[in-house]
């Protein structure tokens, strides 16, 4: 029971207790849990302006809105540290300035307690940066100062000088040019104090050798046979010197400080267990992932994380979550594709663990991606120069575009014996239940982190033809939702059967932590899109579809806006290749489920990685809070990838006609994993006879089969219809 001191100029010492919930009030209350609150109030809940003061030292005076930090307010640390300027819903968000309790101070834009936009940073060594941030770190334009009198002016990326970019030096020297991860790349100039200077090609902060000229100063001309010192040109001393600052990082947000509700019990009270960690941690130590924590602060129900924890505490009680099963059966000997497995394991280790050329660029020649470029290897049983011997039969073995593959593993940062081992190891493959629409079969490795699917000879073609604009997508935008491709194989049988299996190795995008409760098959046509099985069938492993759909997802504004960018990029990729029928497949974890004693706890599906030898653990909340809070696992979190929000249930009022439903106010806190799929199927004559087909029998709009042009634009307003901003 909170303990409620009335001002010494109230005329009745107990009218604050006595006044009705409905109008505000201006109280001290002195909190259960030791707590102390002094400001406005109004239904039990801080709102208008007031000062809070938690118990281990923090504090924020401002305003207040239902219990939420909204509005102009100052948020103080036990360190000395603190926050002057615009809050929302618990976020710093808006325009504020940070002091850290050693002297750093930044000036500028926030957004869900990132800097993002403009902004100065002043830090402790004396150094500034003055310019774009993007998700807490500096990127887009901008001029960093050191101390000693050096500064950068130009192109960020990552909190690293990316891009074009003008570095003037203490000692009256400069250098303009391109940059790459922090040091000159490219074609650059070199100019010294005395008016000569130096044009070429650098790499890593050198000059390569004889790729450039030399003008002495004055000079219009290339000066011949000079004898000038190109140990000059070598800038990896001078910018060593040239270390980026680290910046302080908060023990805890304000958006992690939820306040305590008066006559709320232990079990519905919504403070977050904050996870604390080194405030001296450095974005180049412990690099904050493309997200970093910019809309997971307080992503549990509490009042100060900007959520209306009751809300979801209330629509918990109607989720009922079916226990998850283990999906795929294990590929043992005596299984009709036991041979296949192993000739598929054999073929991997020799491609993979084949010695080849290093890798010292992701810049392919064209002859790479030619069609023609594929290798065939002979497996006999007693084995052969190249090949081990086996127990399977005689077999041969084909890779395509083996370079191609090869460079890809490396830019998805795929370690070779890692991936050897995944699908080489001792442990068997996963066959799954059943194939495919396509007729195609699935197997997972038994760690979860591949998927392997046979292919069909023109979805091969499609795959080639498509590989040079692919590669080049992948590897201009890290935060692509298209599937990721590791290899692309096909296994020949000898003798008089001759079968041939083609098949490609992708990521699976279910190799998360979270246990995947739902998972959706999205479109956006209608014709068929409905999973005929009764409700009490459905369970995790179940695929559902467009017309199952009852959910809004709410996506944070930075994540939200970054998810349109990338859903229309990809699509235009794959309208490009003239690629049609793919769908996001969407997998939701619901934070709550797996500590209420009403909802049983799902095993962990093929989304989650299982412990040798055991059955899957069961979380608890402060597990899996610490999960999300954690910094070491920020790297984790991306578009795509363990995004913590929020979905709201939907209700469709006129059946099959509408596709997307009524939100109904529902709200559960949700981890959402999703990625683009089946990007391999080409409009080709097929699915044009499908399309006039089908277009006789019903609504042109509503089927699958439509013109590649068509079929993105569909996709796109049916994703971003379903796909929301969070307000």
């Amino acid at each position: 029971m909170s303990a409620t001191v009335a001002h010494a100029d109230d005329e009745d010492p107990s009218s604050t207790t006595t006044a009705t919930t409905t109008t505000q009030q201006q109280k001290e209350v002195l909190l259960p849990n030791g707590d102390f609150y002094t400001g406005q109030w109004l239904e039990g809940l801080p709102h208008g302006s007031g000062k809070y003061l938690w118990t281990d030292g923090c504090m924020y005076c401002g305003e207040w809105q239902k219990g939420k930090t909204t509005g102009k307010g100052r948020f103080t640390w036990p360190s000395g540290a603190s926050y002057e300027g615009d809050f929302k819903v618990g976020y710093m968000d808006g325009i504020g300035t940070y002091t850290g309790s050693s002297g750093d101070t930044y000036k500028g834009c926030w957004v869900m307690n990132l800097k993002h936009g403009q902004g100065i940073q002043n830090y402790a060594t004396g150094d500034c940066y003055d310019g774009e941030w993007k998700k807490g770190l500096q990127d887009g334009h901008g001029k960093y100062q050191w101390k000693s009198g050096t500064n950068y002016v130009g192109e960020w990326n990552g909190g690293i000088m990316n891009g074009n970019g003008v570095m003037n030096f203490e000692d009256g020297n400069r250098y303009d040019g391109n940059w790459e991860d922090g040091f000159p790349k490219g074609n650059g100039t070199y100019r010294w104090a005395d008016g000569g200077y130096y044009v070429g090609v650098w790499s890593k902060g050198e000059a390569k050798e004889r790729s450039g000229t030399y003008y002495t100063a004055g000079s219009q001309e290339a000066e011949e046979g000079s004898e000038w010192d190109q140990q000059e040109l070598f800038l990896g001393e001078s910018l060593s010197a040239c270390k980026i600052s680290v910046t302080e990082v908060a023990s805890i947000y304000p958006s992690q400080k939820a306040c305590y509700v008066p006559g709320s019990d232990a079990g519905s009270f919504k403070q977050m267990k904050a996870h604390s960690y080194d405030g001296n941690s450095s974005a180049a130590d412990g690099r904050l992932s493309n997200y970093s924590m910019s809309s997971w602060e307080g992503s549990d129900s509490g009042v100060g994380g900007g959520f209306d924890g009751e809300d979801v505490n209330e629509n918990l009680n109607k989720l009922r979550l079916q226990p998850a099963k283990k999906q795929g059966e294990t590929i043992s000997k005596g299984h009709k594709n036991y041979e296949l497995m192993l000739n598929l394991q054999l073929g991997i280790r020799h491609s993979v663990g084949r010695p080849g050329p290093p890798l010292t660029s992701l810049d392919l020649k064209s002859s790479a991606f030619d069609p023609r470029e594929k290798v065939w290897t002979k497996f006999p049983p007693e084995g052969s120069k190249y090949t081990v011997p086996h127990q399977s039969c005689e077999f041969r073995w084909k890779d395509y575009c083996p370079l191609v593959f090869r460079t890809l593993r490396k830019l998805f940062n795929v370690d070779p014996a890692d991936y050897m081992i995944s699908i080489c190891g001792d442990d068997a493959l996963r066959e799954l239940s059943s194939p495919g629409k396509s007729g195609s079969f699935f197997y997972l490795t038994n760690d979860d982190r591949y998927m392997i699917k046979t292919m069909k000879k023109a979805e091969v073609k499609v795959l080639i033809r498509m590989l040079p604009a692919y590669y080049n997508h992948v590897r201009q935008f890290e935060n692509t939702l298209v599937t990721k491709y590791f290899g692309l194989h096909c296994v020949k049988l000898t003798g008089p059967n001759q079968k041939k299996v083609r098949f490609i190795i992708m990521g699976n995008l279910f190799n998360t932590e979270y246990a995947i409760h739902r998972r959706f098959d999205l479109k956006g046509s209608s014709h068929g899109r409905i999973t005929c099985k009764p409700e009490s069938e459905i369970d995790a492993s179940t695929t559902l579809k467009d017309l199952d759909l009852n959910y809004l997802f709410r996506l944070q504004r930075v994540w939200y806006q970054e998810f349109c960018r990338q859903v229309d990029r990809d699509c235009e990729l794959l309208e490009q290749e003239r690629v049609m029928d793919y769908s996001l497949l969407v997998g939701i974890h619901f934070r709550e489920s797996f500590h209420r004693a009403d909802i049983p706890t799902p095993p962990r599906t093929s989304g989650a990685r299982t412990p040798t030898g055991g059955g899957a653990p069961r979380l608890s909340k402060a597990e899996i809070d610490k999960l999300v809070l954690d910094p070491s696992r920020w790297a984790s979190i991306k578009l795509g990838m363990n995004m913590p929000a929020r979905v709201e249930k939907t209700v469709r009022r006129d059946g099959e006609t509408q596709l997307v439903g009524e939100p109904t106010g529902e709200l559960y806190q949700v981890i959402l994993t999703f990625g683009i799929i089946d990007i391999l199927q080409d409009y080709d004559i097929s699915k044009k006879l499908e399309h006039a087909y089908k277009s006789m029998q019903y609504d042109p709009t509503s089927i699958s089969a439509v013109d590649p042009k068509q079929y993105s634009r569909r996709f796109r307003d049916f994703i971003f219809k379903v796909f929301v901003e969070e307000s």
